[in-house]
């Protein structure tokens, strides 16, 4: 809650430095904006230099560690977990396709006023790209997982320890600054108030979305062992209420598998499940992600509603990249905003607004994760059982 009013503390302070300049211009005003959005580029730069090695080592960490179970519950579980997020996420599209538009009245906002720049240019290359550090993890986290090779496996999981403490003490805190360098620059131009208009639509449609999908999910889990999906989705309350509480799947295992035990979950299936679907099945931050993605690009200008195919690979690398999502406040965006650039093609006020959208909602998201999670148990625990009978 602290990072969640400094980020709207950030937004509003950008805005009002913006908002000055816009209205008043002169000379001391431009040098505050600008001032901001210089500090925008140089923490940008910071932030985006990070994103291939938070993809790079908690890819290869999580798949280093996915041992405890049979292969067949492994293999099963990582495709349920997985086929959940590719669902989440077209739902989230074919949802935004129709409502996005009429909450935006179908415009971009227009152009107006005069973009600031940045006192210097400040670029630090990423060491790899996005897919060059998804690939690369795969192989590492493969061989060390075939191989058993402890000293790469202590390099990956050292390596996610460093990124972790990075994103937290460092990007998490930066957030705030950076955010409100683009929303001044935004601000300058005169866009920003209609831009900010119909977010929080947009976010009520994003927390709407999540239950349609935990109702899919229970109703599925509750077919396959012959429950009550509804019986099911009460038992499992306390855990997306502790989930909006702690903001974090991992804080939140113990209920949940105190919850899904209860919803008549064997315990070695149960005790293997949901702690690997705290860290591989995002779906509802899935739906976050791409229904703040159509908004963005209904609303900002230069960019067009994507094609099905279009978005369809980019849900297929977030399923993957989720992964990846290290267990922070903001963690899931941080992870997928490496996808959004290369495959939609967002820029830094694109993956800004992001930001601070998904932070807005972040415990909403991680309470409908963690409480899919016992769906896909459910689901397990039906094919387990029904694979030993065959």
């Amino acid at each position: 809650m602290k990072l969640i009013i400094r980020l709207i503390a950030g937004i509003l302070i950008g805005i009002t430095v913006g908002s000055l300049y816009y209205a008043f211009g002169g000379t001391f005003f431009e040098f505050l904006a600008r001032l901001f959005v210089t500090g925008e580029a140089i923490l940008g730069a910071i932030i985006f230099f990070t994103i291939p090695f938070i993809i790079l080592f908690f890819i290869a960490s999580g798949i280093s560690r996915i041992t405890g179970g049979s292969g067949k519950v492994v293999a099963s579980t990582l495709g349920v977990a997985y086929i959940s997020t590719i669902g989440a996420g077209l739902l989230a599209y074919f949802v935004a396709i129709l409502v996005m538009p009429r909450i935006t009245g179908n415009e971009s906002v227009p152009e107006e006023g005069t973009e600031l720049t940045p006192f210097f240019e400040f670029d630090i290359p990423p060491v790899m790209d996005i897919l060059s550090a998804l690939v690369l993890a795969f192989a590492i986290g493969i061989v060390i997982t075939v191989t058993r090779t402890d000293t790469m496996k202590k390099w990956v999981d050292d390596g996610k320890v460093i990124t972790e403490y990075v994103i937290e003490k460092v990007i998490i805190n930066i957030l705030p600054f950076y955010i409100a360098g683009v929303f001044a620059g935004m601000a300058a131009t005169g866009t920003v108030f209609d831009t900010l208009a119909v977010f929080g639509v947009v976010l009520l449609v994003a927390i709407l979305l999540h239950w349609v999908w935990i109702t899919i999910q229970y109703t599925i889990a509750g077919l396959a062992l012959g429950k009550n999906p509804f019986v099911m989705i009460k038992t499992m309350l306390p855990a997306y209420f502790t989930a909006l509480g702690t903001m974090s799947s991992a804080a939140t295992i113990p209920v949940t598998l105190k919850r899904v035990k209860e919803n008549g979950i064997r315990n070695r299936i149960a005790d293997f499940v949901v702690p690997l679907c705290a860290n591989i099945h995002l779906s509802g931050s899935t739906i976050t992600i791409i229904s703040c993605s159509i908004a963005v690009m209904t609303v900002l200008p230069d960019y067009s509603m994507p094609g099905f195919f279009e978005i369809l690979g980019t849900i297929l690398l977030l399923g993957i990249v989720m992964i990846a999502a290290p267990g922070v406040p903001g963690g899931a965006i941080m992870a997928a905003s490496g996808v959004l650039m290369a495959n939609l093609g967002f820029n830094e006020a694109a993956v800004a607004f992001m930001i601070a959208l998904y932070m807005a909602q972040d415990s909403f998201g991680t309470a409908a994760n963690i409480t899919g999670d016992g769906a896909v148990a459910a689901i397990i625990d039906a094919y387990e059982q029904k694979m030993n009978k065959a």
